[in-house]
């Protein structure tokens, strides 16, 4: 996918995503054709990833998706330099959804999916701004996608990350 107009060509894959979605259709792998979905890889994003936003567009619009698409592109081809990674998160060894840091309930989990958000490594059973995350990110006054960024500004540092949320929930 060009540079200079990868929001204007990734737009339409969302709305057929989400059309696909709405008219029922269930399964990711059968929601783009090859060209689309080498368009997706080409960004880091995955036909799962578009689902997820498809499936959740109630609750997560376009602009936030576009955002966090971004982050993920940003890092996929300074970071990883247009290489996925071939690593998967393991769910088992996520934190648990009531693990906490400093009295922060989902930082520990949000953190980590983030992380994987990041590396292109979430499982499709994992998805980074579920309900549970964006519950997280409204009590904290945190937007998924500057999340995002500041995982990766960390490193993933847990301590810069606490103080990141705190000061926001603060703002």
């Amino acid at each position: 996918m060009k540079s200079y107009d990868w929001t204007r060509r990734v737009k339409p894959l969302y709305l057929h995503a989400l059309e696909r979605y709405r008219a029922g259709h269930r399964d990711p792998q059968t929601f783009f054709d090859a060209q689309q979905q080498q368009e997706l890889a080409a960004i880091g994003a995955s036909p799962m990833e578009l689902f997820d936003f498809a499936e959740d567009a109630d609750a997560l619009d376009w602009e936030t998706a576009l955002l966090i698409l971004s982050v993920r592109r940003d890092y996929f081809l300074v970071i990883q330099k247009g290489v996925p990674s071939p690593h998967r998160l393991v769910m088992a060894e996520l934190p648990a959804k009531d693990a906490e840091l400093e009295g922060i309930a989902w930082l520990p989990r949000v953190i980590q999916k983030a992380l994987g958000r990041l590396r292109g490594e979430l499982p499709n059973e994992l998805m980074y701004c579920c309900g549970g995350d964006r519950r997280f990110f409204s009590k904290y006054d945190v937007h998924p996608a500057d999340f995002l960024r500041e995982v990766w500004a960390s490193g993933g540092d847990e301590q810069k990350v606490l103080a990141y949320v705190r000061f926001c929930a603060k703002m």
